[in-house]
């Protein structure tokens, strides 16, 4: 905190004291380039170097260097991002320490926007696959004005590839040790009619997953099959009138066998679980300048299907002899989502004004199985056995209004302000509910209110500075299952959120830009859970309250600079300090615990990325990429203080460039580093019960070729 606030003052300084300095022809030049990188994600769309917020864009280019297959492959280049285990694909993220970890409960309510191509997959990440993209946008901090309930924490937005007018064709295969295999395909073109172009692509992944099942003898009971098929077109229904269709299709149809007793990749599970996610989604984006404002109409609808089942007991008969311990678990959802959005904008100029409306409609329905045995040969009473099923259902409506105006308040000073007013109805009930659940507490409405405000100068063509202060809300809600009546509900939280920044072009060479924040929480919900009863791993469960306040403070930095000719140097520094505030809470089992006054998890005091990327005349390239995590803390801060431990990880990729084919060598964690993705700490070993941390890890040293032919 003591290096945060030293920091701080001289940056807000910073905004009120440096002289525009006159800009040389190359750095504006460069400063114009650099600012082709625009920002979608905001309400108006904008220049990078111009948002007044703590935005990172991946673009295509870092996406094919960087990246490999999906988003958890370069999100460690986002400084104070990280994603939470527990699943094949990361479905929940974690930006300033601030996310969900897992949310099968029933009643989604995410504190992390996602959007791919307009279409809403917040709390379902799993479709996020690299292919064909053409860049990742994450914006830190609350997004109160343009996303509102869904964005407490901030927002990622993945844009795919636009239709191009000039046919063209491209095909990319690589292959890999454990078993791994891609095939991706992407055609594009013109059409006639409303002079219009088209664009569709589809890729297809297999991975063994990287683990053995020992018992089994099998090599594939983690293995990844991913399939995901994208249409988009775009069309001119006028001069000034244009509409933009997406289609996306994504079926992964992966194993789930990633725990072990001995936290090693040899498994032991008789029964190796699943986790797949079938999601159809659409949209369909109308813009008009046809008049004097901009008319912008969004609407979009998702139907998702997925399973996440596992050996809860890790083991099989001959693990457990003489005793007999064999638990399942198995969760389906079917989830759909329709939204809405209405905006009309005046055009740019020294005052500018925007107001819209927003509708979003979800509604879910699933199916919780939990069968399990214990039996022990020496002690009759200590038998349990359970066939625990439960079917449910879950629907929420959010409405909104917002509104946002930008203005200039003297030469080079630019002021924006915005405000959101959202309204979430929300209701469930399960075959365990009498009713239609609102008798049982199961039906909640809240009200909330956010927006921004900020004020940004230039300084002078190639810089700017910022000052911004946000606040976001995230919807209340109610915990399931067997708890205690008056711990059914908890409330809505808030978030205010302070930063200010400076973003430059650094001469004709590269790009720079720092940040400094402090968030402070309201009412801030918090994951709590138990083992209700020893034996049973089944009987786990997670319990979300409300504690007085929160906070987080830090620091955010990304460069990209030409070293010489040819060679990048790229990186980026996420710091982060984060506190939950001291108190108690009920545990579910008619316990009082203390939360002690701890950082949040997942949400690790530090995340660097530095990489050189080289390319040559001749087309040859190189790249090196390192990413690094500290420690951070695992789940339930009523449980346990268990953390994982820090790491480094080194990938590297070369190959030969040029316009008609590519092919590339690359070695993912160079020097198989072990490191956590999610852990636990309970008791799941007869007959002694001892508690133990269990770590899912992520994925080991991998070697690979790719090769892609344009046509």
């Amino acid at each position: 905190m003591r290096v945060i606030r030293a920091g701080l003052f001289p940056l807000v300084s910073l905004l009120f004291t440096v002289p525009a300095p006159g800009a040389r022809a190359a750095d504006a030049a460069a400063g114009e380039a650099l600012d082709e990188v625009i920002v979608t994600g905001t309400l108006r769309a904008g220049k990078l170097g111009e948002v007044p917020a703590s935005v990172t864009v991946l673009d295509q280019g870092t996406l094919q260097d960087a990246g490999q297959q999906h988003l958890e492959d370069v999100l460690a280049l986002v400084p104070n991002a990280n994603w939470a285990g527990g699943t094949s694909r990361p479905r929940y993220f974690q930006i300033r320490g601030i996310g969900e970890l897992e949310q099968y409960e029933g009643a989604p309510n995410p504190s992390v926007g996602f959007l791919i191509d307009d279409i809403d997959f917040s709390g379902l990440g799993m479709p996020a696959t690299l292919y064909d993209l053409k860049q990742i946008e994450v914006l830190r901090g609350p997004q109160g004005t343009q996303y509102g309930a869904n964005a407490l924490a901030g927002l990622i937005v993945v844009r795919g590839n636009e239709p191009a007018r000039e046919p063209g064709y491209s095909l990319e295969a690589g292959a890999a040790d454990y078993a791994t295999g891609m095939l991706g395909f992407t055609a594009t073109g013109p059409l006639a009619l409303l002079d219009s172009a088209w664009r569709v692509s589809i890729e297809k992944y297999r991975s063994d997953g990287f683990m053995h099942n020992a018992y089994l003898d099998r090599n594939d009971t983690n293995g990844r099959d991913e399939l995901t098929a994208r249409l988009k077109w775009h069309g001119e229904l006028g001069p000034a009138t244009a509409l933009d269709f997406t289609y996306l299709h994504a079926d992964l149809d992966n194993g789930y066998d990633a725990w072990t007793i001995d936290n090693s990749r040899t498994s032991l599970s008789d029964k190796p679980g699943k986790d797949s996610q079938l999601a159809n989604g659409a949209s369909l984006k109308l813009t008009s300048d046809a008049g004097a404002d901009r008319l912008t109409a969004i609407g979009s609808y998702a139907d998702s299907k997925s399973l996440n089942s596992y050996d809860s007991d890790w083991g099989n008969p001959d693990s457990w002899a003489p005793y007999t311990y064999d638990y399942s678990y198995s969760s389906q959802r079917h989830r759909r989502t329709g939204s809405l959005e209405l905006r009309l904008a005046s055009p740019a100029g020294a005052f500018e004004w925007l107001a819209g409306a927003y509708a979003l409609r979800l509604a879910e329905s699933g199916r919780d199985v939990a069968p399990g045995v214990y039996v022990d040969p020496y002690d009759s009473t200590q038998d349990l056995a359970s066939d625990d099923q439960l079917e449910l259902d879950y629907h929420a409506t959010n409405l909104a209004l917002f509104g946002q105006l930008d203005g200039e308040l003297a030469p080079r000073w630019h002021w924006s302000t915005g405000l959101r007013l959202e309204q979430r109805r929300a209701h469930y009930r399960d075959d365990t509910v009498a009713g239609d659940g609102c008798a049982a507490g199961f039906c909640a409405r809240d009200r909330m209110l956010g927006g921004q405000a900020s004020l940004s100068r230039q300084l002078g063509a190639a810089a700017s500075a910022y000052v911004a202060l946000s606040r976001g809300y995230k919807a209340g809600g109610f915990n399931l299952d067997e708890v205690p009546s008056n711990l059914r509900r908890f409330d809505p939280e808030y978030l205010w959120n302070i930063e200010t920044g400076v973003k430059a072009a650094l001469g004709s060479r590269g790009y720079a830009d720092a940040s400094l924040f402090y968030e402070r929480r309201h009412d801030q919900q918090v994951r709590t859970g138990v083992q209700l009863t020893p034996g049973d791993p089944n009987t786990y469960q997670f319990i979300t309250v409300n504690l007085p306040q929160g906070y987080a403070a830090g620091l955010e930095a990304s460069l990209r600079y030409e070293l010489v000719q040819g060679v990048q140097l790229g990186g980026s520094l996420g710091l982060l300090h984060t506190r939950t505030a001291p108190g108690r809470v009920e545990d579910g089992a008619g316990n009082l615990v203390p939360v002690p006054p701890r950082e949040n998890a997942h949400a690790p005091p530090y995340n660097a990325a530095l990489n050189l990327t080289w390319r040559g005349a001749g087309g040859f390239m190189a790249r090196v990429d390192f990413t690094a995590m500290d420690a951070f803390y695992f789940d339930v801060p009523t449980v346990t203080d268990q953390k994982s431990q820090a790491y480094t990880l080194t990938h590297v990729k070369a190959g030969y460039e040029s316009g008609k084919w590519s092919i590339y060598g690359w070695v993912r964690n160079v020097f198989d580093k072990e490191y956590a993705v999610r852990g636990f700490y309970f008791q799941n070993e007869p007959p002694d019960w001892p508690f133990k941390t269990y770590i899912q890890q992520g994925d080991p040293r991998q070697y690979g070729v790719t090769a892609t032919l344009n046509f």
